[in-house]
């Protein structure tokens, strides 16, 4: 009880009434840690992912949990429900589908265009309609922006445990509208992270590319010339 009392009630304490909340800080080191392990398609990104959530779900709620933080994201708490339930989808495919000998549990590959599409479509539709809902529940304005995270993070989850290449992508139009909405919100822990975020989900998308060319180079070599001893 007195470890869960310390984590619900420490911060760190900066001139003229700044403060962290520890919660805050570690609820983002555990997202790093899951966006560590999904760049080099580890199956441990997932359960890792979903200790973060967790913490941050109690940090964006922050007058029901007794936060010192006053702003509510109702976008960015209930998206950390969303990641637990989404996470768990992409734990159970990543681990069905582990073939890999390197410990990969995913082959990247690019979306369709039609899935592209759907993707643009359900990003600001879903916008449309969560901005009012969010609206009318008390969420910090622009709550246009809340909305947006909470469509941009379902996608990108989604994306990640399909093996998309261009999740990242939407990780990046999520960080691109978060930062100035978290820093707005007194959120600077998070803030900062998503700044971070954001050089990091180009790397990722740009290692995911190069993984899923090299794989489709090595199914046409093995096309083009396959394995006698398949054959026999």
């Amino acid at each position: 009880m007195d470890i869960l009392r310390w984590l619900f009630e420490a911060k760190l304490d900066f001139p003229r009434g700044g403060f962290l909340l520890w919660r805050e800080v570690l609820g983002n080191l555990f997202g790093l840690a899951s966006a560590l392990g999904g760049m080099r398609r580890k199956v441990w990104a997932w359960p890792v992912g979903i200790v973060g959530n967790a913490l941050l779900f109690t940090v964006f709620m922050g007058s029901v949990f007794g936060s010192p933080v006053y702003a509510n994201l109702l976008g960015q708490a209930g998206r950390q429900l969303m990641f637990i339930a989404v996470s768990i989808f992409g734990w159970y495919r990543w681990k069905q589908s582990q073939r890999d000998p390197n410990g990969a549990a995913v082959e990247p590959k690019w979306a369709s265009s039609r899935v592209r599409l759907a993707l643009v479509i359900a990003m600001i539709g879903g916008t449309a309609v969560l901005t009012p809902i969010f609206s009318a529940l008390g969420s910090y304005p622009p709550v246009w922006a809340d909305a947006w995270i909470f469509m941009g993070s379902l996608l990108a989850t989604f994306g990640m445990a399909k093996g998309w290449v261009e999740f990242w992508l939407v990780w990046v139009a999520v960080d691109v509208v978060g930062v100035p909405l978290l820093f707005g919100a007194g959120y600077y822990a998070s803030a900062f992270m998503y700044i971070f975020y954001g050089a990091f989900t180009l790397t990722g998308f740009f290692i995911w590319w190069r993984v899923r060319n090299r794989n489709a180079e090595r199914v046409t070599v093995e096309t083009a010339f396959p394995d006698p001893k398949v054959s026999r």
